[in-house]
């Protein structure tokens, strides 16, 4: 028998065009390498919560610990549709038995830390977390996730799949297939 282990993923990772710019950021090691031992459950957000592909570009802003999520020429605050759906998404997930997460860095819907948040016309400081991503993050506190490009390190990747390992025989949420 295998046990499946499913980890939760921005679609853009896995090469699906849903991308503000109509593109993807296909990430070949998590599909073709670490994709032969989990299944993913693609999510992305944007998409998720009404958004278009293509769509104008947004970026946090405000309170880095409490951000809008704001479009960038035409400055619609898309926060409480966001919130809202994230709400629902993250219960959603908690339902399917995911295992871990992996996220789209610097994404203001999915990354995890350090990304830009506009506070006045200043510089941007690298303090938030997208806002899906938080939601996630607040309502399943222990699952392990992890950003995309932090995946490339072996080290950090060794320590990512121990704790998903480890998270799977905690909550005993492994099936066989």
């Amino acid at each position: 028998m295998e046990t499946i282990i499913k980890i939760g993923i921005s679609s853009c990772l896995l090469g699906e065009d849903v991308r503000y710019d109509g593109g993807h950021k296909l990430d070949r090691f998590l599909v073709d390498t670490l994709g032969r031992f989990v299944e993913y459950v693609p999510v992305c957000p944007e998409v998720g919560c009404g958004l278009p592909v293509p769509r104008e570009p947004m970026r946090l802003e405000g309170d880095p610990s409490s951000p809008r999520l704001v479009t960038v020429i035409t400055h619609i605050d898309h926060t409480e549709r966001m919130l809202k759906w994230a709400a629902g998404r993250a219960a959603g997930l908690e339902e399917e038995g995911l295992c871990g997460y992996i996220f789209k860095s610097r994404s203001p819907s999915c990354g995890v830390e350090k990304v830009e948040v506009y506070i006045g016309a200043g510089a941007p400081v690298k303090a938030g977390a997208g806002m899906f991503a938080r939601v996630l993050m607040e309502r399943l506190p222990f699952l392990p996730v992890e950003e995309d490009d932090r995946l490339h390190d072996p080290d950090i990747r060794e320590n990512f799949m121990e704790r998903v390992s480890a998270y799977r025989n905690r909550r005993g949420t492994s099936r066989t297939g």
